[in-house]
């Protein structure tokens, strides 16, 4: 394997870059995804995507759709990094014997790349979903006059100057930094990485259905054996394979969301573990529960990923660090 393959500087500047073009395009579906994934059956305050967007923007203004926004952009750069280089150190380890990989050792390269990435990807997650949801429990609680907010020890005190007190709203925004200290304070380093078992379910199949179908789907675009394909068929290989396992993986990610959120409006039940949390929407809420969100989380992947694997294939870091020469069409 190259220099050019394996730097970890040029890994961080293309991770970087998809990162924060990616997550500045798509961080209001995903905003929309979170908040329709926690909201529960008979207490609905959105009917669908373009109702939540829309019932956002007249609420909190356009920036309230970019709430959270700050700690993605801030660790997606390590996050992507991560993942890409996790993968080509497994898949590079996987095939020393000179071959090619076949699926199975390309699902176990994926495997080994979702598992790595979760040591930024929970902490992440973890922040961006309070954040996020503040706004939904915000209007939950509009329509309803009285609220009785769930307690969850100490966090809660911090958390719930976002929402309401008393008759009258009063939103306090609480930044990313405040929550985190809270929680180092009162539950130590395990209070980031709350749903970290969640995060893994989701993430490890994840990569384990991404990774092998990008790698298929982009060599169909390769003129020969020796060339990358064009970026254009890069993107759309990432946007298909992207969007494909996000659908896939949704019922976890339904699951990691619940489990993540501190806060919670009236009568929202509160979940002791993964086993806990399936049995309870089973029961209360039915199997389409685990689909809520799927349509935005497919819209929020797709670019996320076509962008990503387009600045790693073309080698924008690589061009940076004058490793290779730039070229859109054969990298």
């Amino acid at each position: 394997m190259s220099q050019q393959q394996i730097s970890l500087p040029a890994k961080l500047i293309n991770g970087g870059v998809a990162g924060i073009v990616g997550v500045t395009c798509v961080f209001p579906i995903d905003l929309v995804k979170t908040r329709l994934q926690n909201q529960r059956s008979g207490q609905q305050v959105y009917k669908n995507m373009m109702d939540c967007l829309v019932k956002t923007v007249r609420s909190d203004g356009y920036f309230g759709m970019y709430r959270g926004a700050a700690v993605n952009l801030t660790l997606v750069t390590p996050e992507k990094a991560i993942k890409l280089a996790a993968n080509d150190f497994f898949r590079h380890f996987l095939s020393k014997d000179g071959k090619g990989l076949n699926v199975f050792k390309e699902m176990l390269a994926g495997c080994g790349a979702g598992t790595c990435q979760v040591i930024i990807t929970t902490p992440m997650e973890m922040l961006k979903i309070q954040l996020q949801d503040a706004g939904r429990l915000a209007a939950q609680q509009r329509k309803t006059t009285m609220v009785t907010p769930t307690k969850l020890g100490a966090t809660a005190a911090v958390l719930s100057r976002s929402y309401n007190v008393g008759p009258a709203t009063v939103v306090m925004k609480v930044s990313a930094t405040q929550i985190a200290q809270e929680l180092l304070r009162t539950q130590g380093i395990q209070g980031l990485y709350k749903g970290l078992g969640a995060t893994l379910m989701r993430d490890v199949p994840f990569s384990v259905v991404y990774f092998p179908l990008f790698a298929h789907l982009n060599k169909l675009g390769q003129p020969s054996p020796e060339e990358n394909a064009p970026f254009y068929h890069s993107f759309f290989a990432g946007c298909i394979a992207g969007s494909t396992a996000a659908v896939a993986v949704n019922p976890c990610d339904v699951i990691k969301t619940r489990l993540q959120s501190l806060n919670r409006g009236a009568n929202e039940e509160t979940y002791n573990g993964v086993v806990d949390c399936v049995s309870k929407i089973m029961r209360k809420e039915g199997p389409s529960a685990f689909l809520k969100g799927a349509g935005c989380r497919a819209l929020v992947i797709a670019p996320l990923f076509g962008i990503a694997q387009v600045m790693y294939f073309v080698g924008v870091g690589e061009f940076i660090l004058g490793y290779t020469p730039f070229n859109l069409y054969s990298s």
